[in-house]
């Protein structure tokens, strides 16, 4: 073939054409969203603010500081879990993988009740041992519910990005002397958690949604505090302010975690 053959052009993908139903379904919703935003700013009620403002921020402190505590623990518990999951011993794994199966398995709700409830049927047992101060307390108990909760799935977050550290990494670090502590804790855990960066940011957003749930035990988190606001006025637009803080929360996260990523994994950036 001579070099002044031109070069046969590469025909261009169709292009998809938007199929009725989808036009249909996506203009359906815009006109609600809308309808809801005309009528949520002719409704709009400033003495709502000025009467709960402070109340709502009460309750976002609660809700931040909770799930904040939460994590923390959970991050704390799930690193000797994960080990188990991974450990050939059959007591460790069998264990391990007992407590994953149940707090991944059984609602949440669940597992708050069974810890405000049921703990309170041993209150002699745990004022004897001293514990009784801490399950007596409603927010404690979300808290120990929550952090068990989380612990489970960041086990499981944390042994998928230690799996999937390269096996190289242990056998160069044994080629130079180092202990598999030193292998682990300098080597393998910074990049496992590089990798486990977008899965717990998930983890903290489905935490912060989640924590509404505590307001069923009467903990004043912005969600208890929502609902004293609306049993007082009876208007949504409690229920409203509620869902913009909620977001605002988790947009605030979601560009913590973009500029953590970005920043960590700059080295791999060409």
């Amino acid at each position: 073939m001579s070099g002044n053959t031109p070069a046969l052009a590469i025909p261009a993908p169709p292009r998809q054409k938007l199929k009725i139903g989808g036009i249909v379904a996506i203009s359906i919703w815009i006109v609600i969203a809308v309808a809801f935003v005309i009528y949520f700013v002719g409704a709009f009620d400033i003495t709502l603010i000025e009467r709960f403002g402070w109340s709502y921020l009460s309750g976002l402190w609660v809700t931040v500081s909770l799930v904040a505590l939460s994590f923390v623990f959970g991050a704390i518990v799930s690193l000797p879990v994960a080990l188990g999951r991974m450990a050939t011993n059959p007591i460790a794994s069998g264990a391990a993988f007992a407590f994953v199966y149940f707090f991944r398995g059984t609602p949440l709700i669940a597992q708050i009740f069974l810890v405000y409830y049921g703990f309170g049927e041993f209150h002699r047992f745990f004022e004897t041992i001293g514990l009784w101060w801490f399950f007596r307390e409603a927010w404690y108990c979300g808290l120990f519910s929550l952090a068990l909760n989380t612990a489970a799935y960041q086990a499981e977050i944390l042994r998928g990005a230690i799996e999937s550290v390269p096996k190289g990494q242990w056998e160069g670090g044994r080629s130079l002397g180092l202990s598999r502590t030193v292998i682990f804790f300098k080597v393998v855990l910074p990049q496992a958690l590089i990798v486990a960066l977008r899965p717990y940011a998930n983890e903290i957003i489905l935490m912060i949604k989640a924590s509404a749930i505590v307001a069923i035990i009467t903990v004043y988190d912005l969600f208890g505090e929502t609902r004293q606001a609306y049993s007082r006025t009876y208007d949504f637009q409690t229920y409203v302010w509620a869902a913009l803080l909620y977001l605002a929360i988790v947009e605030a996260l979601r560009h913590a975690t973009n500029w953590a990523e970005r920043r960590l994994t700059v080295h791999l950036k060409r």
